[in-house]
């Protein structure tokens, strides 16, 4: 019931007419768009947002293209008016990078004379940059309650973690001094051990480039990941779970290990693997 903006808008005349059917907001970005909608004559209008490229040099209209942009969708029917601007901020994720106020300042001078409701932050600059905050916001990562900076989680900065990963052990074996681990050898055992398989890998979202040492939580404790991450299982040390057995819970990210550490070893950042999980996983839907 709320209004819904596609971001990427739409690409031909078939999008558009669907765009309008269902009632959503369209982002137009370029003269192709701008095209289509002078050749629409349906009865019933669309509401939509103008980009601004102030800089991130993907989608968007240039600032000295805006103008004559406005002066021609002014002339099409079609179109719900006052127009909505945004722009996407490119950096606010590192707050001593001064792009940020750079492409705020020229997106307000852009805009200056244009009547019309404005969206600049993404969830950095709604967390870091006050600036941005104008008459709509864009949150994406904090949604899930993580945070938009790599030095920081998501608790640090009193969001909730609202996504976590479980699976469970489904085998417990000893490894002896000099025995490799998983695909390549890559893990080589400097003193014996027992190490536990989990139900986990690529195939089900898990980072395939964790580097050994990755932490993982056995019966709520921590273990290192051992050895290359494979399409359904991962291998752990349970040097300091010694107890442990099949089936005990295991969690790959959740409470008590938050998924911007898991990122940070598997040189990523969280969205992808909160965006990664694949269609295997079975989604329980609860409070945390």
């Amino acid at each position: 019931q709320q209004r819904i903006a596609v971001l990427e808008g739409f690409t031909c005349e078939e999008e558009l007419d669907s765009l309008i059917q269902f009632n959503l907001d369209a982002v137009v970005h370029s003269l192709g768009q701008i095209a289509i909608f002078e050749k629409n004559h349906a009865r019933e209008q669309i509401a939509i947002w103008i980009k601004v490229d102030t800089g991130m040099n993907r989608l968007g209209f240039k600032p000295d293209e805006i103008k004559t942009v406005y002066q021609r969708l002014l002339q099409c029917p079609v179109i719900k008016q006052p127009f909505n601007f945004m722009t996407h901020l490119a950096n606010a994720d590192d707050l001593s990078d001064g792009m940020t106020m750079a492409q705020i300042s020229r997106f307000n001078e852009t805009l200056v004379d244009l009547p019309g409701p404005r969206s600049v932050a993404n969830s950095a600059g709604i967390i870091g940059w006050k600036a941005s905050l104008a008459d709509w916001v864009r949150p994406g990562v904090m949604l899930y309650g993580v945070s938009p900076f790599a030095d920081k989680t998501g608790e640090e900065l009193g969001l909730k973690p609202i996504m976590e990963l479980h699976s469970r052990l489904i085998a417990v074996k000893p490894v002896l001094k000099g025995d490799t681990v998983g695909y390549g050898g890559t893990w080589v055992c400097e003193r014996s051990t027992v190490m536990g398989v989990v139900a986990i890998g690529y195939g089900d979202g898990y980072p395939r480039y964790a580097k050994t040492g990755t932490p993982v939580l056995v019966n709520g404790q921590r273990v290192p990941l051992i050895g290359r991450v494979s399409m359904d299982m991962i291998t752990v040390d349970l040097a300091d779970q010694p107890d442990a057995k099949p089936g005990d819970p295991v969690t790959l990210w959740g409470k008590g290990l938050a998924v911007e550490e898991i990122a940070l070893c598997a040189d990523t950042i969280p969205y992808t693997l909160l965006c990664g999980i694949t269609q295997r996983v079975e989604i329980i839907e609860g409070r945390l």
